[in-house]
């Protein structure tokens, strides 16, 4: 891996069991026995990611569009370590931050501000720098009073938001970004994505999943479209989101 390259993908293919539709229940499969051995014979898989290999450099805002189901998630996973390649190789280097899943870790009997500290900590801060950043955090969050009730009083957006709140404060080299920016408001959207510029601006590298294509144009320099697990070669933004939505234009009139 080159000096300028701190993400790489390595012919990877993710596979993963397809869940069987017979009970798991002792006296559900009892009743199903022949479709259930012959099922487990079978052993068949989804096909999440088919022969990746892909690059990110250092600095850079890679973007990543497709249809749902199509990977997009399975290959920000891969990049956080959260799964392993089926076969292939990624390779990543400097400290990932992933927004993936804003408010995992949360614990719904602790209040917003007990839950600032558990998730920092969780993400890799010390509790010294989840101090010193607090009221950045909180006020970034603008969840004002409802910061010392309980998570589970939380609408699930406010939980996204204290959670985004939380991992943008981190000083990550790679931000992992899956579909975030569509928590709150458009106001609050707004502040989102302008914080993602700043992440760009401060050479951080990003890789950028969204269904939404006017962030994808403002934030990245280069898109790469999934489509049935396998990714096509990243180009110019705007002409690859542009190509994106005249095929849908017309798959949709079709």
């Amino acid at each position: 891996m080159s000096d300028d390259v701190v993400i790489q993908f390595e012919s990877v293919t993710k596979s993963f069991p397809v869940p069987s539709p017979v009970g798991r229940h002792f006296k559900q499969v009892l009743l199903n026995l022949p479709r259930y051995l012959a099922e487990r014979r079978k052993g068949e898989r989804f096909v999440a990611l088919r022969e990746v290999s892909l690059e990110v450099r250092r600095g850079e805002c890679l973007g990543i569009i497709g249809r749902n189901g199509s990977g997009k998630s399975t290959l920000l996973s891969l990049i956080a370590g959260v799964i392993q390649p089926t076969t292939g190789r990624v390779r990543t280097e400097g400290h990932i931050c992933p927004l993936l899943e804003l408010g995992a870790g949360f614990h719904s009997e602790l209040t917003g501000r007990d839950n600032v500290f558990l998730n920092g900590v969780l993400l890799g801060m010390t509790r010294r720098q989840v101090r010193e950043r607090f009221d950045r955090i909180v006020e970034f969050s603008e969840l004002g009073d409802f910061l010392d009730r309980p998570l589970r009083m939380y609408s699930s957006g406010m939980i996204a938001r204290l959670g985004f709140s939380v991992a943008v404060h981190m000083d990550p080299d790679i931000l992992l970004i899956d579909e975030v920016l569509a928590v709150g408001d458009e106001p609050f959207q707004h502040k989102c994505l302008e914080r993602m510029k700043q992440f760009h601006a401060r050479g951080v590298t990003m890789v950028f999943v969204s269904h939404q294509l006017d962030q994808i144009r403002k934030v990245a320099d280069r898109v790469a479209r999934l489509d049935h697990g396998r990714v096509s070669a990243p180009g110019v933004a705007e002409q690859v989101v542009a190509a994106y939505e005249a095929e849908s234009a017309v798959e949709q009139k079709a």
